[in-house]
């Protein structure tokens, strides 16, 4: 089930969205601690995020799902988001270094035909970022947050997708093990929260972040032809039929 941007844009604006945010944004910079030179796409709703790019990154940009909609990125400047075709990317082969997808392939109703158009965008040892709502967490559970729409994923299930569609999963991490409840105080430990769950290996994160790389492959043909080394050599003793001779 998608969810529209606005609703998405609204969540944001919250103070549950805030700490989310936050939090995510805070795994996200661990596997990117910076992306200079990087040519940076966001796909699916991840403008609350690009922020950690935009100013030292070669490029920027914001692709929005048609079923989602799309809203102006960012506000004050010339915009950079669009509304675009998940299967079908307005992007040349290997056009960009970088893939952050948020609320993104849960939203998909073609997770394969998504992720391998993914691949075809992202340039050859180019990086994706996943942020992912985690099957057997809380925020899964209820749908009064964009993660608990769509379809949540497990470790595993990502995996296999992954590697289906020709990436290599290279780095995984967990961010939002604060419940979802918009408190005062529950809010103000998330950060204990996060780090005292990451201490004990809790296994109910709200999101999964996965890195990947994409997978390249030399073409192989089906079948080859061999090649004879020893020319076929006819027998030396071979019996002849006899020939009649006339009277």
């Amino acid at each position: 089930m998608t969810i529209d941007v606005i609703d998405l844009r609204g969540f944001y604006s919250q103070r549950v969205g805030a700490v989310a945010r936050r939090l995510i944004s805070r795994g996200i910079a661990r596997h990117w601690p910076d992306a200079e030179g990087q040519r940076v796409l966001g796909l699916g709703y991840a403008t609350p995020y690009l922020g950690l790019f935009r100013d030292n990154c070669e490029r920027c940009f914001a692709f929005m799902p048609a079923a989602q909609g799309v809203l102006k990125w960012p506000t004050a400047r010339p915009t950079l988001s669009t509304l675009v075709d998940e299967f079908s990317l307005p992007l040349p082969d290997a056009a960009v270094d970088r893939i952050l997808l948020v609320h993104a392939l849960e939203m998909s109703d073609d997770p394969d035909s998504f992720m391998r158009e993914v691949w075809r965008v992202l340039a050859p040892s180019g990086r994706i970022m996943m942020v992912i709502p985690n099957r057997r967490g809380v925020w899964a559970r209820g749908d009064n947050t964009p993660f608990g729409h769509g379809q949540p994923y497990s470790r595993s299930q990502l995996t296999q997708l992954l590697r289906r569609t020709w990436f290599t999963p290279i780095a995984w991490s967990e961010a939002l093990f604060v419940p979802p409840i918009d408190s005062g105080w529950m809010l103000r430990s998330a950060m204990a929260w996060e780090k005292m769950s990451a201490a004990l290996s809790s296994p109910f994160p709200g999101v999964l972040l996965v890195e990947a790389t994409k997978q390249v492959y030399r073409g192989i043909p089906a079948k080859r032809e061999r090649t004879r080394l020893i020319p076929a050599l006819e027998p030396a003793l071979v019996p002849r039929p006899l020939r009649r001779q006339r009277p």
